[in-house]
């Protein structure tokens, strides 16, 4: 049997067409201990998000990790399910729906799918979807603006793994990163004067990231710098001071030293230097999630609170606004041209 797969019912001078392939970091079928152990071992034997020894390392995961962190994240989930689902989910499935309706006309040719780096739908059935729709030109689009190996690297490591089993390899375009373009800065900007509209400018607003280990950086990961620039080039849209905005990380788990300054550990600490109302927003997440909707906007709200702020505003992620999905369209536009759309 041959180790290369072909097309369904493909037949000579079948028409072409160009698939768009956006991505998202993925979530659990359902918020339950049982939905969450493949999931968390999908996400956590991942090279590029745990970069130790992989025997070490799977004796660790398989004997101790998920026989403990699947309970206490399914109930973490449990507090943002909806009827809906899992909010990543339903929001990018919507994002995906809103940029496919607004440019059927202008890419009547074009393919639009998502798929999840862990979790469904997979990065591999939605590939296969595009192979057997005769795809020749395809798109990958992972929806985090700042280029990480442990997000975006790792959807191109399961995007060409897969493509090297197809016989017929398409044109491949990549796009790695977004956060310099002026769109999405105008876009987080116009999230931030819209919080101060409803709730007044707050004495500091703290631009919160997804951490990772420290050594990633120092072993040249260029997201650490990526997320300061994001941070400054909104400050300088805004026409704000540096002293009105800082740049923490969130999300850390193990011993090992990440990204500083701590979202938790800053939020417990800017009530006594004085800062009491903050507005604060995730600009690395283009949709709201576990990490925003229950570690943000929950619990570090009340780190902050205990330590004796008083204000304290969470600035939803881009979603499905209108200007996260013009800037969509905009780097499809920009990262297609020349194709037959």
């Amino acid at each position: 049997m041959s180790k290369y797969i072909g097309e369904k019912d493909y037949q000579h001078g079948s028409s072409e067409r160009t698939g768009i392939l956006i991505t998202n970091l993925g979530t659990p079928d359902a918020p339950t201990a049982h939905a969450l152990k493949p999931y968390l071992k999908e996400f956590l034997s991942d090279p590029r998000v745990i970069e130790i020894p992989k025997i070490i390392w799977q004796i660790i995961l398989n004997l101790i990790i998920l026989q403990i962190r699947p309970r206490r994240s399914a109930k973490n989930y449990k507090k943002i399910w909806t009827d809906d689902g899992s909010p990543l989910l339903h929001i990018s499935k919507e994002q995906v729906r809103l940029v496919e309706e607004q440019l059927s006309k202008e890419f009547p040719n074009t393919v639009f799918t998502l798929a999840m780096r862990y979790g469904n739908p997979s990065i591999k059935s939605s590939l296969n979807k595009l192979q057997h729709q005769q795809v020749r030109r395809l798109l990958i689009f992972p929806l985090y603006p700042q280029y990480c190996a442990a997000t975006t690297g790792s959807t191109f490591d399961a995007v060409s793994t897969i493509l090297q089993k197809w016989r017929w390899i398409p044109e491949v375009r990549f796009i790695n990163q977004y956060f310099e373009e002026d769109l999405f800065i105008k876009a987080i900007a116009n999230s931030i004067k819209k919080a101060e509209n409803e709730y007044g400018k707050p004495q500091k607003i703290v631009f919160s990231y997804h951490g990772i280990p420290k050594k990633y950086l120092l072993e040249g990961d260029p997201y650490h710098c990526f997320c300061l620039k994001t941070t400054r080039l909104v400050r300088e849209h805004l026409n704000y001071k540096e002293e009105d905005v800082m740049t923490t990380f969130q999300s850390r788990f193990g011993s090992q030293e990440w990204l500083q300054p701590y979202t938790d550990e800053t939020l417990k600490k800017l009530p006594n230097e004085g800062i009491k109302n903050i507005h604060i927003i995730s600009p690395g997440f283009s949709s709201d999630c576990l990490e925003t909707l229950e570690e943000l906007k929950e619990e570090n709200k009340e780190y902050f609170m205990e330590a004796g702020g008083t204000s304290y505003e969470y600035i939803p992620c881009l979603n499905d606004n209108l200007d996260h999905i013009e800037m969509m369209k905009y780097l499809i536009r920009k990262h297609t041209q020349g194709w037959k759309i």
